[in-house]
């Protein structure tokens, strides 16, 4: 009797949960079978509780529940396609329906047969999306980004670089070499070699075949240094990994972008370089790994921020 009391003690929170699930339905088109079918559920299990209310108010034999309650879910099967249109798996393609579609959508199709089986209302969804992207692209048109001028005004953690690329500094004793830029971004200045990283490789391949391409050296082992992170006030936006790297075969060659040359370590032609490489480069030779921001204006730097972990 203790579990028949119990049941008929919690009957309200079952049919407020049922009728919530009804309510919730209604966010959805097309629902009306299934909106009904959870009043038939919420209908037979007050059926069910009122057996339970007689049988504790007539002190009946508990017992009576269970063919009472048999007999409910028999109606239950015998109207299921009423009492039950739910289903889990969309009828036409198989694929495994989401709560939406499972608890709404008479059709228990998923989202894409339902627009192939309904033409129209797929045109209407294809009109609202291309509403959409214009609407988003007018606003992007219209708030375009403004780069500030401190490296403190950037949002670094949302900030997303378009180009990343990648240079090494190859160590030979106290020789370092570098490579004269002759044309793209940097021309006319010095650097490491170095450039682009592809879609279809990871930093350190790039920084391989960029040094071989710049060189004509194959460079045996690079580690990674440090990190540089670059925006420009004309939108460019940058982030470099520096390497360095050890042991070389193969002879010095130009290319149509760069004259590589071998540099002493003590006389780092820094004049010629960009602004920042004075606040680390030499300090990255020696071992020491960083992490630099920089707000550029051509090759004018307007602010910067780097951090240094000699470990």
């Amino acid at each position: 009797m203790n579990i028949i009391t119990t049941m008929a003690d919690d009957f309200l929170w079952g049919l407020i949960l049922i009728l919530g699930v009804n309510l919730y339905q209604r966010k959805f088109s097309g629902t009306n079978a299934k909106r009904l079918a959870t009043i038939y559920i919420a209908a037979l299990y007050l059926l069910f509780n009122i057996v339970l209310v007689m049988i504790i108010t007539y002190q009946l034999n508990p017992i009576i529940a269970i063919p009472a309650g048999a007999i409910i879910i028999a109606i239950g099967v015998l109207f299921r396609e009423k009492v039950w249109p739910y289903k889990r798996h969309c009828v036409h393609c198989g694929k495994k329906l989401d709560q939406e579609h499972i608890l709404g959508h008479d059709d228990n199709l998923c989202f894409t047969c339902h627009l192939e089986a309904n033409p129209v209302e797929a045109e209407e969804y294809k009109k609202k999306e291309e509403e959409k992207r214009l609407m988003r692209e007018e606003q992007e048109e219209t708030k375009p980004f403004i780069v500030p001028d401190t490296v403190d005004e950037m949002d670094w953690d949302s900030w997303d670089p378009e180009e990343k690329c990648t240079l090494v500094y190859l160590i030979d004793k106290e020789r370092v070499l570098l490579i004269h830029k002759k044309q793209g971004m940097g021309t006319g200045l010095v650097n490491g070699p170095g450039g682009h990283i592809e879609e279809t490789e990871t930093a350190d391949e790039a920084a391989y075949r960029e040094f071989k391409e710049e060189t004509g050296l194959n460079v045996h082992t690079i580690h990674m240094i440090g990190e540089l992170n670059f925006q420009f006030k004309d939108g460019i936006s940058m982030r470099g990994y520096v390497y360095l790297g050890d042991g070389y075969d193969g002879e010095l060659a130009s290319s149509d972008e760069t004259t590589p040359f071998w540099c002493n370590r003590s006389e780092l032609p820094m004049d010629k370089m960009w602004e920042d490489d004075r606040l680390w480069l030499e300090r990255a030779l020696q071992g020491d790994h960083f992490k630099g921001y920089f707000i550029f204006d051509d090759q004018t730097m307007l602010s910067q921020k780097i951090t240094f972990d000699e470990e």
